[in-house]
Parts: structure tokens; sequence; C-alpha cells
């Protein structure tokens, strides 16, 4: 019987929690050696909730020679450090989005991964929703026929307490708004689903419903990878939060991925739901969704380690979503 890997988590924040769930559901798999956090109000939180060892020695729970891997879950503008610390470490690292605060940032995270020999991963759940491999199954296998036009929206909602937080919202914490933190979820999943070639035009703005340093609404027209158009709508100011939605138009038929359920309609009369899961977290309460992409997140990254496989969401594939979300930034702030 294969060994457990040793891992251990770093930052123990909110992205803590699906992680925290998941790891508990993977025990078979996995032996959580450490939970670390700098702050000592946060590690007896944690500990109160789950029944990992905590520290607030991250080198020393480097040094653990059981710790093959880490799982880094601090906020965007220390992702470079930590990841890069735990790589030096020897270990695998599977990081929260997004890479970091910059491309440049990302792209010198993605270096030292590859520099290390260790797999990379970056946690892009929505992929790994069942819609969501259904969908991509059905245009890999050309059920929708010539992709003729797409759209993506995300119209959620956080209330002005959220962004009150300190850091939230702010270029130096989170590197950007709604399109860096919560967006990019649904538009790395929708760049897999179809690819984007073009930006054409983009409305970049903070609507008077918050006050914060960032964007909290985005427009897009775009292009797909084969050139049809497509359209992209982003916001936390849409009270009281509804999941996001993909539609793609095919020569053959249309699927709706509306948060995790996913309607296929196909010209030959064919029809096929798969239901969701649960909530999407598009409301004030940003936890309110089941953990089930956390784990297979998770799991695909232990695969990846133990076979010896690229994992699905590369280093590589998440800084081509953050290079998306520049160039949107870009064309619409001129």
């Amino acid at each position: 019987m294969t060994r457990k890997l040793g891992v251990i988590i770093v930052g123990l924040g909110p992205a803590s929690l699906p992680h925290s769930k998941s790891l508990i559901d993977l025990k078979d798999r996995v032996d959580v050696r450490w939970a670390v956090s700098r702050s000592q109000e946060r590690t007896a939180a944690y500990a109160k909730q789950f029944p990992f060892p905590t520290t607030t020695d991250i080198a020393a729970a480097l040094a653990d020679p059981a710790v093959d891997a880490a799982i880094v879950l601090t906020p965007p503008s220390s992702h470079l450090e930590a990841s890069t610390q735990c790589l030096e470490a020897g270990k695998h690292v599977l990081v929260e989005k997004p890479l970091e605060l910059t491309v440049a940032r990302g792209e010198q995270l993605v270096a030292n991964a590859r520099k290390s020999g260790k797999v990379f991963a970056v946690t892009l759940q929505h992929r790994f929703r069942p819609a969501s491999l259904r969908l991509k199954a059905a245009l890999d296998d050309g059920e929708l026929g010539t992709l003729e036009a797409a759209s993506i929206t995300v119209p959620w909602w956080r209330p002005q307490t959220y962004y009150d937080e300190p850091g939230r919202g702010t270029m130096a914490r989170d590197g950007g708004g709604v399109l860096l933190t919560q967006a990019i979820h649904s538009l790395d999943l929708f760049r897999s689903l179809v690819g984007v070639r073009k930006v054409v035009a983009a409305q970049v703005r903070t609507t008077g419903l918050h006050k914060m340093e960032t964007e909290d609404y985005v427009s897009a027209l775009l292009e797909i990878g084969n050139g049809a158009p497509a359209t992209l709508m982003t916001t936390t100011a849409a009270y009281p939060g509804h999941p996001e939605r993909i539609e793609i138009i095919g020569s053959k038929g249309h699927a709706a991925l509306v948060g995790g359920r996913l309607q296929l309609d196909l010209l030959d009369g064919r029809n096929e739901v798969v239901e969701a899961e649960g909530s999407t977290g598009s409301g004030a309460n940003i936890m309110d969704f089941p953990h089930d992409a956390h784990r297979a997140v998770i799991a695909d990254f232990l695969d990846a380690i133990e076979t010896g496989r690229e994992p699905i969401v590369t280093g590589e594939e998440a800084l081509t979503s953050q290079r998306l979300v520049d160039d949107i930034l870009r064309a619409g702030r001129g």
C-alpha cells in the first residue's frame, strides 16, 4: 500500500476551510502534519475546528522529514515568497488563486516552480465541477458543433463590510478587484473551454455601491479561440448575488452552465441536465459553497505527485488566465 503523503497547510484564513474539509475526506491518502499561520489567534481558532496540529513556525514545519507537499493559502501578495520557500525546501506546492498580485510576480513564481522540479498546481476549482467536466467533454467531442458565440456573466454581491476589512479590494493585498479576486474562477473555466484570443473592448468601473480602491464592475467584448464573438460581465454589486453563467451557442445546440448546473439542448432533440452540487458563494456569505471541487483539485494534485504527471491546472495555465485579466483591465482603462 502506498504511504500517505505528508502535507502542511500554510495560511489559516477563510480559504483554509474548504481545503481542510477536503483533506479530512482524503484522510486515506494524506497525513496533515501541520497547519501553519503566523497568527497565534488564527492557529487557536483553527485548532477548535480541525484536528490537525498547528504551529506559527513555517520553517519548523518544512523541516519535518515526513512533509512532502504544501498547500499555500496565504494572501496573494505573499504567494511568491511562501510558495518559493516551500519549493526550495523540496516540497510540492498547491497554491490558491490568483498566482500573485501581478503577472510579473506570477511569472517568477512559475519559473521558480519549474526550476525546482516539483509538482506545482493552482486552485482554480471550477474546472473540476461535474457540470464543467461534462461541458468540456461535449465541446471536445463536437456535440455542440462549430462555436458561433459565447458569454460569461458573474453577477455576484459583496457588502461594503467585506471591503472594509484591511486590504480587501486593494492593489497591495489582492492585486485587483472583481476580475482577479472573484471572477477569475469563471474566467479561467471559460478560457479553458472556448479559448480567448483577443480583447476587443472593455469597461472597468467602481460603482457607487462600494468604496474601494479597485474595480467592482467589468464588461468586455472578446473573441474566442475560433474568432467567434463573446461577451463578459462581472461584478460584486449585483445584490443579493446570483450564480455565475457561461453560455455557448454552437451550430448543433446550446449549453448553459449556471453555477454548477449544466443544461445542454441539441438541435437533434436531445437534452441533458447535470445538476449542481450546491451554492457558489455568490452572495455576502463568501464560503457558501460545497467543498467537492476543492477535494477534486487536491486529489488531482496528489495524483500528479504520485504518478509524475502534470496537474490539470498548472502554473502556466493559471498564468495565462491572469494575463487575460490584465488584458481586459488594460483595455478598459485605456
